[in-house]
């Protein structure tokens, strides 16, 4: 079975995205939030807040809660898991997530 490779595109530079805080990219028509944290580890989710329906998850505060990386809607403060998009206080209200990563300095995302 053969099975295709992801299409990749580029976002922002690596420098764009501030330690410890996201931001937000259209790509394909979705509004992807992607986050930064220690060591360049980077992440990616839907931005859209699935309770308002704003484009507002690469704003919130990002933290752990337990093992979990996650980071808290600036407007209902639901805990959304940076690996999964699970969202941890509903679970009927996670977000996608999607493949992240540098090559070199420019941060891609798969959207598809």
């Amino acid at each position: 079975m053969h099975t295709a490779s992801p299409h990749w595109t580029a976002v922002c530079s690596l420098a764009d995205i501030l330690p410890g805080t996201g931001v937000c990219a259209l790509v394909e028509d979705r509004h992807i939030a992607i986050f930064r944290l220690a060591g360049d580890q980077l992440y990616a989710i839907d931005n859209i807040d699935p309770r308002s329906g704003a484009s507002v998850l690469s704003r919130g505060l990002v933290g752990n809660l337990g093992e979990q990386l996650v980071v808290a809607s600036p407007l209902y403060k639901n805990h959304f898991d940076l690996r999964t998009g699970a969202c941890l206080e509903t679970p009927e209200h996670s977000v996608r997530s999607y493949p992240v990563r540098l090559n070199g300095d420019s941060v891609m995302v798969a959207p598809g």
